[in-house]
């Protein structure tokens, strides 16, 4: 093994990195780089997805088991707000595939393991931080609109929630709390989590680059997230099946469009 195939982050200089404007049609070259990436390794870029999948399906197994039936969809809302650092492999993967490095099992999770050492290991706490937060305000408003009601099942809760006007403001309240903590998660963490797997910086000085991306070309980045988000919902439909192939997909494809939102260490 090469000392490069050994330390594959780029030492860069500690401080924050220009940023490019991004396209429409830089997120749709991301997206066919990501699907190749996809299809010339599918069994390890699967393996992501499938534990991504298999952590869902075990969530709701617990909550069910607990008897927190009412925490079900709100779980299963905010479950691809924990899609960004589950795709880390699929990161190096990429970043590897993209200089022609080898791509070998021990490579990548040699490298996912030493993440603790870093800053992306912050950027973990960050974004189970948001999801305790949404968990949190969900359980709270249900205590103040719905307190009197009963979930002793699945169809009970939404029975409730669809059907009642306390259950309507839930819902108008859970949405517009829940796309605040989701934009806010995005920003700080579309070109945050890839950049800290590559560089060498601190993950405070990630997240504002990552807030700079988003803010340069607002509408295009929104366009991203409203992509990612659908793709993961809409995956989760068929008891998570979907996540195998999406979240490799999506994943590889967010390293392609972090590297065209910063420009290499270096360049002008």
């Amino acid at each position: 093994m090469t000392s490069e195939d050994a330390e594959p982050q780029t030492r860069a200089p500690d401080r924050a990195p220009k940023v490019n404007k991004i396209s429409a049609q830089d997120i749709w070259d991301s997206l066919k780089a990501g699907a190749a990436d996809f299809a010339a390794h599918p069994v390890m870029s699967g393996f992501f997805g499938l534990v991504y999948a298999v952590f869902g399906l075990g969530f709701v197994w617990c909550l069910i088991q607990l008897g927190m039936v009412w925490m079900i969809i709100p779980a299963i809302v905010g479950f691809p707000l924990v899609a960004p650092f589950a795709a880390a492999g699929l990161y190096e993967m990429s970043r590897r595939r993209q200089i022609g490095l080898p791509i070998r099992w021990r490579d990548i999770l040699t490298v996912m393991a030493d993440q603790r050492k870093r800053e992306l290991g912050w950027m973990a706490f960050v974004t189970l931080f948001v999801f305790w937060v949404w968990v949190y305000q969900v359980r709270l408003w249900l205590a103040i609109l719905l307190k009197d009601a009963s979930f002793s099942d699945f169809d009970g809760f939404m029975q409730t929630v669809l059907y009642t006007p306390e259950g309507w403001t839930f819902l108008a309240i859970g949405t517009c709390v829940g796309a605040f903590l989701a934009l806010a998660l995005f920003s700080v963490t579309v070109i945050a989590m890839p950049m800290l797997l590559e560089r060498e910086m601190n993950f405070v000085s990630a997240m504002l680059t990552s807030v700079r991306a988003v803010t340069e070309k607002p509408l295009v980045m929104m366009v991203w997230a409203a992509i990612v988000t659908g793709a993961l919902l809409l995956s989760m439909v068929p008891a998570f099946v979907g996540l195998i192939f999406t979240l490799p997909i999506l994943g590889h494809a967010t390293w392609h469009l972090y590297k065209r939102a910063i420009p290499e260490v270096g360049a002008s």
